[in-house]
């Protein structure tokens, strides 16, 4: 073990935090990049692009749990993360070569259209960076204390991510976004696979149950895994409707089956945000708190999903006024995709800056929940002021930096206040369960969110949708209990 991981020194936290980097930099240019080639490039319909979106959370629904168990019970290359870093890097790099040549592939596979390539491809980079961040992120709390030391480590974390994802959508907005996929090849590749050997993995897991427990509880069965995503049922049930919808090409004209969902996610989010776990024993308290976090986190990722995939749409109707089938020149479409980059550069550069300087010393004095739930308000407010203030190119980049805030907090928080609440051994397990907090909300947005906005004639029903899920999503997170070592 080298000396600066014995010691935990600020440049042991940099070498740890560049896998979850690599993968940061490949959804960076995923989120800066893909709607528009896709719009641009390939002339996809806003349902279309929605359509792509959602193949990367389908994709997630599986990835991140089914290597979050392996990785917790296998032993390879000296590591049990490290060998789904290097397959996910790999893969990552290679799926972003193929994103600027949909077309040649196509045509190459002998395919007359190129929606299922393009679908293949956004399934198979999403795949591979969920394969990869549930390794990057649970090798930080295998290495790291529980306490002030793993929030730094997340913290940190999200510091260095976020200062590569400002990189990239620097790029994006000097050159233009094909600049930006091929220099994101290499970054990926050698970002996610050469800081692994610098980091020594613990051989085995510290479990927090006794070692009777411990061999009664080694195996996870589906109905344990269903339980433990209770509040996400409604989401999940909505995500398997939506996807048979459109496998089947049937559309439907009204929203009964959205409200009832709804009603379904709102009834098991009141269950166990409104559960008292006094008396309750160390385990199944922890359950109850992973499943509040579940929770609170499902409804942020209903809103900020909702921005990062119909930015654009937003941007061509309200900043230039052009309909969805108007034909739009070569110049206004790099316009567009620059102001579209030049937002997520401002929104990741406040996310890169505040975690380990802002965020993390907070954390220290009213906790990590508290500082979560005030910056996730932030965020309601700030996609209220997108709604009616955000039709010029600087009101807009005036209120991306006022979202970072937000945004700081969602990508490095959360891993720390949730890693706090599991079994450790299991990591990998509930780090998956509780990405489908992420990848469910985001369906909800591509399909749900993405039909309503497809027939909407006012496209800021973008930021209503996102103002009044960030809103929830607050409410809710004040009802998560701090963990003693929190401030510890």
């Amino acid at each position: 073990m080298l000396e600066i991981q014995k010691k935990l020194t600020n440049s042991f936290y940099s070498i740890l935090s560049l896998p979850a980097t690599a993968m940061g930099f490949a959804l960076s240019i995923q989120i800066s990049a893909l709607s528009w080639i896709l719009s641009t490039k390939y002339h996809l319909r806003i349902e279309d692009v929605g359509l792509v979106w959602a193949s990367g959370p389908i994709a997630g629904i599986l990835g991140q749990v089914i290597v979050g168990i392996i990785s917790d019970n296998v032993w390879l290359w000296n590591g049990r993360r490290r060998p789904f870093i290097f397959i996910g890097g790999f893969l990552a790099a290679l799926m972003l070569l193929a994103l600027p040549n949909i077309d040649v592939i196509s045509s190459s596979l002998g395919f007359s259209g190129i929606l299922g390539v393009a679908i293949a491809v956004a399934l198979t980079l999403d795949l591979a960076i969920n394969v990869s961040f549930n390794p990057t992120r649970s090798i930080i709390a295998d290495v790291t204390p529980e306490g002030v030391e793993r929030t730094k480590g997340y913290a940190w974390m999200q510091t260095i991510s976020g200062t590569f994802g400002v990189l990239a959508y620097v790029i994006g907005a000097v050159w233009n976004n094909y600049v930006l996929i091929y220099i994101g090849v290499f970054l990926v590749l050698a970002l996610s696979i050469l800081p692994t050997f610098f980091i020594e993995e613990p051989r085995n897991l510290k479990s927090e149950n006794s070692a009777e427990q411990k061999t009664k509880s080694s195996k996870t069965s589906f109905g344990e895994i269903l339980n433990s995503i209770q509040p996400l049922w409604g989401f999940l049930i909505y995500a398997i409707y939506a996807i048979t919808m459109r496998l089947l090409h049937i559309e439907m004209n009204n929203y009964y089956v959205e409200i009832i969902c709804f009603v379904i996610t709102i009834y098991f989010i009141m269950k166990v945000i409104l559960k008292n776990i006094d008396g309750e024993s160390k385990s199944s308290a922890g359950l109850i708190g992973f499943k509040k976090v579940l929770a609170a986190h499902s409804f942020t990722w209903i809103g900020i999903q909702t921005m990062f995939v119909y930015m654009f749409a937003y941007v061509q109707f309200k900043v230039y006024n052009i309909s969805a089938n108007a034909p739009i020149s070569d110049s206004v479409q790099i316009e567009m995709g620059r102001i579209v980059s030049i937002s997520f550069l401002i929104l990741n550069a406040v996310g890169a800056i505040l975690p380990a300087f802002i965020l993390e010393p907070l954390t220290r004095k009213i906790g990590r929940v508290k500082t979560h739930a005030i910056c996730i308000s932030t965020m309601a407010i700030g996609y209220l002021g997108m709604f009616l203030f955000g039709f010029q190119p600087i009101v807009i980049y005036l209120l991306m930096a006022f979202l970072g805030i937000g945004w700081a907090s969602t990508i490095s928080l959360p891993f720390a206040i949730m890693s706090q609440k599991v079994d450790q051994a299991k990591m990998g397990l509930f780090m998956g369960l509780f990405n489908l907090s992420v990848v469910l909300p985001q369906l909800v947005a591509s399909f749900g969110v993405g039909q309503a906005v497809g027939k909407a004639s006012d496209k800021s029903l973008i930021f209503i949708v996102s103002a009044i899920t960030l809103a929830i999503s607050a409410t809710l997170w004040f009802f998560v209990k701090e963990d003693k070592e929190a401030t510890a």
